[in-house]
């Protein structure tokens, strides 16, 4: 697809959008390992303090995908984007003033795991609405936010550094009234409603749900990864954000945890741009492959090695990981009728993040028993095993690619740059 037609001004809004809530969203952690910590506390808390966004994220965001196919997606992400925008500003005074306690900022995590809840299955619906050429527009989003990934630690370190955590929160804040705006601009193609009447309004929102759950669990390819990628979270995401940062900041300080996250970011650029350019016929059989490579993220810390090796690790691990995610995105995009499309990448998310705050809970826990290094390293191990799992299911290696729903027959949506999409009929 050509570059004009990518780039089409409201898939420019959107990228905007996504691009700066990724910068404040690779800020956070800096800013609440770092915070938790300075105020007493320990890597089980920062695992606690994580886990409570998860948690009710991946509890609640199947029933935003109902709403977000029965609703206005575009005012719904706004919303979404506000709230956060005032729980983030409420942080901030907390961290300011000194007066942090571990379940305040538990309850605010939670109240930010609902409005992302209500905004994310939007975002699987919007691309496909904005650019015909799929893959190349979560290639686009996906290295903008690898951007921000390597940018976004750094930033908050020296915001840390200079003014306290608070100041990390503040700007988080900043990212999400920039993204309402940015949204607020946006024009998205229209389409179909399915509300029905008030006094049934309970019934149909049950009837959708139901036939998400329906679509989601036809799919053995999605549902096997879903399967699957909760060993990783519990084994190996989940227990590598807290571990790091903990380990990291009480060996070498804040700031180098900024540049290891920072190294990271470097990876998932890497990742992105690579995945933005290769056309793999079998995009999840590529990506379950890329996905090892993420193994070397938690190993390199967890073996101890000096900060040059750390970042070695934490730019093939994020490069590994930015690749699968965009071959995973792709391939949930083009899949998927659009009518059904964000209440199945709400079930989607829900089932691949529901184990994250198991994971990050346990982490402490497993840290005392074990110790973080050896944690680490099973964490690693894990990864290896998630690739070989995902190659291992014929239904997840043997997907052959689809290049949009422009391709495919059906009802036509417009895009914006005046080409036709089609939705068209299950694979």
């Amino acid at each position: 697809m050509a570059a004009q037609g990518l780039w089409s001004r409201d898939f420019a809004l959107f990228f905007v959008a996504r691009a700066v809530a990724a910068l404040g969203d690779a800020m956070l952690p800096v800013a609440l390992a770092a915070g938790l910590l300075q105020h007493g506390y320990g890597a089980g808390a920062v695992g606690l303090a994580m886990a409570s966004t998860v948690g009710s994220f991946a509890t609640l965001v199947i029933f935003g995908g109902v709403l977000a196919d029965r609703f206005d997606t575009r005012r719904l992400m706004i919303g979404a984007d506000l709230v956060r925008l005032a729980t983030q500003a409420l942080a901030a005074a907390l961290f300011f003033t000194g007066q942090v306690v571990l379940w305040q900022i538990c309850v605010i995590g939670a109240v930010n795991g609902v409005a992302g809840a209500v905004f994310q299955p939007g975002v699987a619906g919007t691309v496909p609405r904005l650019a015909a050429d799929v893959q190349g527009a979560n290639g686009a989003i996906g290295t903008a936010e690898a951007g921000a990934q390597l940018l976004g630690p750094a930033l908050a370190g020296l915001l840390v550094a200079f003014t306290s955590p608070g100041g990390v929160f503040a700007a988080h804040a900043a990212t999400y009234g920039l993204g309402a705006l940015c949204l607020l601009s946006l024009r998205l193609p229209p389409l179909p409603r399915r509300g029905g009447p008030a006094g049934r309004a309970v019934a149909a929102f049950l009837a959708d749900l139901a036939e998400g759950w329906r679509e989601f669990r036809s799919r053995a390819w999605m549902w096997g990864v879903i399967v699957i990628w909760c060993l990783m979270m519990v084994a190996a995401w989940g227990p590598t954000v807290p571990l790091v940062a903990a380990e990291v900041i009480g060996e070498h300080g804040a700031g180098t945890y900024g540049l290891v996250n920072s190294a990271f970011g470097a990876g998932t650029v890497i990742g992105g741009l690579v995945a933005f350019r290769l056309r793999p016929r079998r995009m999840l059989r590529a990506g379950g492959v890329a996905i090892a490579a993420f193994a070397c993220f938690p190993a390199a810390v967890g073996a101890g090695l000096d900060v040059p090796g750390m970042a070695a690790g934490a730019v093939i691990g994020g490069a590994g990981r930015a690749f699968w995610a965009v071959m995973w995105a792709t391939s949930v995009q083009t899949q998927v009728p659009v009518g059904v499309l964000n209440r199945i990448h709400a079930y989607e998310v829900a089932g691949s993040l529901a184990m994250v705050p198991v994971g990050q809970s346990l982490a402490g826990p497993a840290a005392d028993a074990f110790g973080a290094d050896h944690v680490l390293l099973a964490a690693g191990a894990a990864t290896l095993a998630v690739s070989a799992a995902l190659l291992s299911v014929p239904a997840i290696r043997n997907l052959p690619r689809a290049d949009g729903p422009a391709l495919r027959g059906g009802t036509a949506l417009q895009a914006p740059d005046g080409r036709a999409h089609r939705k068209g009929p299950e694979r």
